[in-house]
């Protein structure tokens, strides 16, 4: 399965200021190509590339005064091999964290899923969030956690990620949030899903049920979204004035390079509403596990 996905961010600066980008795929993701600009007129800035322990990487610049263009596009092909989980990162997910205070919604974990294990629980778990949240664009706050989210009931999807996490720590059962390309979702973003550690494998839980977690292209992982923010800054003022994120599956006998080499960009959007077929959620059959590699 080939996969497109870009991200567009147009930033305003204040003043010179330390910027950290999460945008790019992630280390272990298998790219055909890959570009990754930042400019401000005609400057160009060379970032300097930070990976994490858990293969995220961070492209780190300090932006001056002005406009400064961020522009991703990537082509990736096929699944990556999961790396093994050490017992250290089994034990940092099973503790409480910024937005996933699995400390604080222990009792309520304990009386609902009480006796359940492995597939059990995490099924449980998803179908509960899926069906207790409602998706509302724009009224989640960037400082809402999983204790918020359970009292009001609504939330985006890194709202949904942070409740199922915090349910699973509070089952004992390792969990980390995910921040991912997502090729079909509705409306089109950067999306955010949970895993869960079962059995020796991490399996993707997205109780939004909006996007087929087979298509996803993992970008960032981390105890929380304080980990997988696609942007981070220190030291000035930054406005975020345009973004753009899109993500799609490509068919199996085209590509986007094969159709613009070809001088044929009339057909380019065809051939992604057919590779729109298997970005499609409705075909992801939630009852399985399903890895995010």
């Amino acid at each position: 399965m080939q996969r497109l996905v870009t991200a567009e961010l147009d930033l305003e600066l204040g003043s010179s200021v330390d910027l950290i980008f999460q945008v790019a795929a992630a280390q272990h993701v298998p790219l055909v190509t890959e570009e990754l600009t930042f400019t401000q007129g005609e400057r160009v800035y060379t970032p300097t590339e930070i990976v994490d322990q858990s293969g995220s990487r961070l492209h780190r610049l300090t932006g001056e005064p002005g406009r400064l263009e961020v522009r991703y596009q990537a082509t990736v092909e096929g699944q990556a091999t999961s790396g093994r989980t050490s017992d250290l990162e089994a034990i940092t997910y099973l503790r409480p964290s910024r937005y996933c205070q699995s400390d604080e919604v222990f009792s309520q974990a304990r009386r609902q899923f009480r006796g359940l294990q492995g597939y059990d629980l995490i099924a449980a778990v998803s179908d509960f969030v899926a069906t207790s949240t409602t998706y509302t664009p724009g009224l989640s706050q960037g400082t809402d956690s999983a204790v918020t989210t359970l009292m009001t009931g609504q939330g985006v999807c890194r709202d949904y990620a942070h409740v199922v996490i915090s349910l699973l720590r509070a089952m004992d059962m390792p969990a980390r949030y995910t921040a991912c390309y997502a090729p079909g979702l509705q409306p089109m973003d950067f999306h955010a899903v949970a895993e869960a550690f079962h059995d020796g494998a991490w399996y993707v839980i997205d109780a939004t049920r909006l996007a087929n977690r087979r298509s996803l292209v993992r970008i960032a992982t981390g105890r929380d979204a304080a980990d997988c923010a696609f942007l981070s800054y220190h030291g000035g003022h930054v406005g975020l004035v345009h973004m753009r994120v899109d993500a799609w599956v490509m068919p199996e006998a085209a590509s986007v390079e094969g159709l613009e080499g070809e001088g044929r960009p009339d057909q380019l959007e065809p051939a992604l509403a057919t590779g729109a077929a298997a970005s499609d959620p409705a075909p992801d059959d939630f009852t399985t596990l399903v890895q995010l590699a």
